[in-house]
């Protein structure tokens, strides 16, 4: 009897134990983790009202013949919107958050291994201005009719501007040597009437395309997302979501919220029920900071390891994207005249402006930590060119509390220094032959020249070129839960993605003599226990076996 009944509960701990263990298999998979029901909530009802209609406004039919005649009849009913637009970085081009005598920015001292720096190049870069007629330093930063509503709000997809007008439409039909397109002027009566809350193709229209063209400088932004699937972004895909950048990047007074230089885009991390005031919407916002399902071993890993470290697998996914730019060989001609080379991926490996190129397509990003600045040189700092300089960096360490593990796109090149000063050099590089612009007579040392001359900075007349590199996070292209990163693409002592990530301890890649020690002593007791538990049941059937 008795061993009848040593038997029932060997039998019943056993079943308990097998219970235990595939009870979360049967449970029931349709259960949605925490985060993801928070994350529909937040998006249920993505339509917005609309209560105008601007083809009905008076002040829109008469017979515009500019931009700035435009904004003149926007003003007359948002009085206030200039105003409010002119205290913010896209309108400035300079961080309102650093000291005004450093100059950080475009406007500024800043720099990038892409054209290198804005001032001199003005009518160029500034195409991507939202404004009219910034062709030099002397523009009119306090005009309110300058300021240019339609490229941001009209909803044609006709409303072009000229890529060397200084932010101007073309006035009449003019082909761009730059791509050999025929730009038309817009019919500004048509996209004045059609104006509305921003959309991605508004957004896109500069920034898919900085550094001079598509994806050039963002491998996670390009036109693919104009009308992306939900597998090249869940939350941009047209059959999902169908989130436009105002979604994220919300905006108070013209102020739209994201990462500006040295302030970082947010300082703390809440969903929107713990602060539905919140200045930019980040991952937690919508799906907390615990959006896995709570047996799950990845809600661990939310306070040092960013979403977009697993969410992201690989950035320009559809479009290649620039990775390498090497000034020091821009300048090579054929017969006497300048020509481009075709890669492998569909753009220049060669162009006798820029020098040589490399692309990539899904690219694997690299990983720093990273706290939400960025940190980046500007033209009077020192460098040391024995070194590859880092143009921009990203601040933040594993100690700090703030930062978390985050993907970023590194691109990497080689640009023209000051030889004698240690300092990164502004070339001038777009303008006619007589003003000595490189790209106008192809003569680094006038273009350097009429550069620093132009920027206020010093120059010793020598000059060479050095490798840099620079960061840009990503942040876009998230990829659906079947397409993330794999623990063993980090965990693993070979070539993980992790490893250049040191001063901290990762299971699977690190080796610790204590831990490994520790492990060991726990695997030999837990082989003890097991030892005696089976020898106490051998010797219990045998006393039983006996009676």
């Amino acid at each position: 009897m008795k061993r009848a009944i040593y038997s029932i509960l060997v039998i019943f701990a056993s079943a308990c134990m097998v219970l235990a263990t595939v009870a979360p298999i049967l449970a029931d998979t349709s259960e949605v983790a925490p985060g993801r029901q928070m994350a529909k909530q937040a998006t249920k009802g993505k339509k917005l009202w609309i209560t105008a209609d601007h083809f009905k406004m008076e002040a829109l039919q008469q017979e515009f013949k500019s931009g700035p005649e435009v904004t003149a009849a926007c003003l007359s009913c948002h009085t206030e919107a200039s105003l409010q637009f002119h205290k913010t970085i896209h309108w400035t081009f300079l961080d309102p958050y650093s000291d005004k005598d450093v100059k950080i920015g475009k406007a500024g001292l800043s720099l990038n291994n892409f054209c290198i720096n804005m001032q001199s190049n003005e009518p160029r870069c500034t195409s991507c201005h939202a404004g009219y007629g910034y062709k030099d330093k002397n523009f009119d930063f306090t005009s309110e009719t300058n300021v240019d509503c339609l490229v941001c709000h009209e909803q044609t997809g006709t409303y072009k501007k000229f890529p060397a007008g200084a932010g101007h439409p073309a006035k009449k039909p003019k082909v761009f040597k730059g791509n050999k397109k025929t730009y038309h002027p817009p019919d500004y009566n048509k996209v004045a009437q059609s104006v509305g809350r921003p959309t991605r193709k508004n957004c896109g229209t500069c920034h898919f395309y900085g550094g001079g063209g598509d994806g050039v400088k963002h491998g996670d932004l390009d036109s693919s997302l104009m009308k992306p699937n939900k597998q090249l972004d869940v939350h941009m895909g047209t059959d999902g979501q169908d989130f436009q950048c105002t979604r994220c990047h919300t905006t108070k007074l013209h102020d739209i919220a994201g990462r500006i230089y040295t302030n970082p885009a947010i300082d703390h991390r809440k969903s929107l029920i713990e602060d539905d005031l919140t200045p930019k919407i980040m991952c937690e916002s919508c799906h907390t900071a615990a959006p896995h399902k709570a047996e799950g071993k990845m809600n661990d890993h939310t306070d040092k390891v960013a979403c977009q470290s697993c969410h992201i697998p690989y950035f320009a996914r559809v479009n290649p994207t620039k990775m390498w730019w090497d000034w020091s060989k821009a300048g090579k001609k054929k017969n006497g005249k300048p020509y481009a080379v075709k890669g492998p991926l569909g753009k220049a490996s060669y162009h006798t402006k820029k020098g040589e190129f490399k692309w990539g397509k899904n690219v694997a990003p690299e990983y720093y930590w990273f706290n939400g600045s960025i940190n980046g040189l500007t033209a009077k700092d020192t460098i040391d060119p024995a070194e590859v300089v880092k143009v921009t960096w990203p601040a933040g360490n594993a100690d700090d509390g703030k930062s978390r593990i985050f993907p970023f796109k590194v691109h990497r090149g080689k640009q023209p220094y000051d030889k004698v000063n240690k300092t990164l050099l502004i070339p001038h590089l777009f303008g006619k032959k007589e003003t000595g612009a490189y790209w106008g007579n192809f003569d680094w040392k006038l273009a350097l020249e009429k550069g620093a001359e132009y920027a206020g900075l010093k120059y010793s007349g020598e000059f060479d070129f050095v490798e840099t590199k620079a960061v840009f996070p990503t942040t876009h292209m998230v990829a659906p839960k079947d397409n993330v990163v794999q623990c063993t693409q980090c965990h693993t002592r070979d070539n993980g993605r992790l490893a250049n990530l040191t001063g901290f301890y990762m299971p699977g890649r690190d080796v610790s003599k204590a831990i490994n020690f520790l492990g060991w002593l726990a695997v030999v007791g837990a082989l003890g226990g097991v030892s005696l538990h089976a020898l106490g049941r051998i010797i219990g059937i045998k006393k039983f076996g006996k009676k």
